[in-house]
């Protein structure tokens, strides 16, 4: 396996992924913490001031000046929501070692400069410096308002905030506007600090990589060895800790100025046996998962009541959303569509090449993983948040070995959590 991992201090590991399919190395460190209403504003706006300047590079213009010393190396950071987990995510890639004009330790000074801005902020007087937080939290501001903008994604995120009111993963990633104004450099600071005490913390290196060379210097910098042992504060999220009871069918309609209604459902899955994960994956390949899958096929092709039609299995919370851009007047009769599929699903009127389509569909997506080094860095980061660690290889096996009846089974646990729609 071209995969290891090694904790190098109890909440603190180091994931090494040796790949030859890039010319470039990829490092990234990820700070998990669970998601909390009262600090979801200050850990999307950690992630921004940070980027601004370190102690050794106390401005963005000096830190891209580094990079571009660095064969043009390239950094970007942002804030994700996996489960009821808030994760920091830093990235930095440049020309692996061997493509060099020269030798040079290209690795470890990469290596030293993510830390750097991680964990080595540019402070004033022991707090962020005031500059980069007033203009930090005006750019929070504009992204959070303009969320209205993609209004198919805006349909997505209020379905999710629906279904999940008043638990964590129903948060907005990025925070709350009538939370920005109280936040001082102070305040932001000492948030920092205990995050930093607490989260679980992940470093990832990919590429052509001397493993034991590479351990050693990351054990070595100076950054990591200031970092103290913790157990970390994070929630581990997978298809068998997701226990769901019986809900009533919530409908959410919201009027903003559209062309075209956005219909999202949150469906429930409450199977929550061993191998569920690869049930349900093939389960939504043939519900809504292609061009082949009876959501596209009966929804759009055949009844022309949609422009787009599919879902897709969230695997962190056990849970599927169909999303679908269709005429506002043809609401009713598309969703009575929708729900007919999923009935027809629970009765198992669906075929072997149905099955077969869903299965090569998703072995195709998951050999693709090793394609991109950040979604083989994200794969992986995901198994380690749901401490259920699988090989891609076992993975496809997994899907190979579900069968008609298991995808039947699981179909008759569905239940519909949320309709939300947005209409004109």
């Amino acid at each position: 396996m071209n995969y290891q991992k090694e904790e190098i201090k109890q909440g603190i590991t180091t994931h090494q992924i040796h790949t030859e399919n890039f010319k470039t190395n990829l490092y990234a460190i990820f700070l998990a913490i669970p998601l909390e209403k009262k600090t979801v504003t200050l850990d999307a706006l950690i992630g921004a001031v940070l980027r601004r300047g370190t102690k050794e590079f106390q401005t963005q213009e000096a830190i891209s000046k580094e990079l571009e010393g660095m064969y043009g190396a390239s950094f970007n950071c942002g804030i994700e929501k996996t489960g009821d987990n808030h994760i920091l995510k830093f990235y930095l890639e440049t020309l692996s070692e061997e493509f060099l004009p020269e030798p040079e330790k290209l690795n470890e000074k990469c290596l030293s400069i993510l830390f750097d801005i991680a964990f080595n902020p540019l402070t004033i007087n022991g707090s962020f410096k005031p500059e980069y937080v007033e203009g930090e939290k005006k750019n929070l501001k504009q992204i959070i308002e303009s969320k209205i903008d993609n209004k198919a994604k805006y349909a997505y995120d209020r379905c999710i905030e629906e279904m999940y009111k008043n638990e964590p993963y129903g948060l907005y990633k990025f925070g709350y506007i009538e939370d920005i104004d109280s936040i001082t450099p102070e305040k932001l600071y000492k948030h920092y600090q205990n995050l930093l005490a607490e989260c679980k913390i992940d470093i990832f290196c990919s590429g052509r990589l001397d493993e034991k060379e590479t351990i050693k210097r990351i054990k070595e910098d100076k950054n990591i060895q200031k970092l103290q042992e913790r157990n970390p504060k994070y929630v581990i999220n997978n298809e068998v800790t997701e226990n769901k009871g019986k809900v009533e069918e919530n409908t959410v309609e919201e009027s903003m100025q559209v062309t075209q209604g956005k219909l999202v459902l949150g469906l429930d899955i409450q199977n929550m046996g061993e191998n569920s994960r690869f049930i349900a994956s093939v389960y939504n390949a043939i519900l809504g998962g292609g061009a082949n899958s009876k959501l596209f096929q009966n929804v759009r092709e055949k009844q022309s009541l949609a422009y787009t039609a599919g879902s897709s299995y969230l695997r962190t919370k056990n849970s599927i959303f169909i999303r679908c851009g269709i005429e506002i007047k043809n609401y009713q009769k598309a969703l009575d569509t929708i729900k007919q599929q999923l009935k027809d699903m629970e009765n198992g009127e669906f075929s072997e090449e149905d099955l077969e389509n869903a299965k090569r569909l998703i072995v195709a997506s998951v050999d693709a993983i090793t394609e991109e080094q950040d979604t083989e860095i994200t794969y992986y980061y995901g198994q380690e948040l749901a401490d259920r660690f699988i090989s891609i290889e076992d993975y496809k096996k997994h899907i190979l070995e579900a069968t008609k009846e298991q995808v039947t089974e699981l179909a008759k646990t569905v239940q519909i959590n949320t309709i939300y729609f947005l209409k004109d």
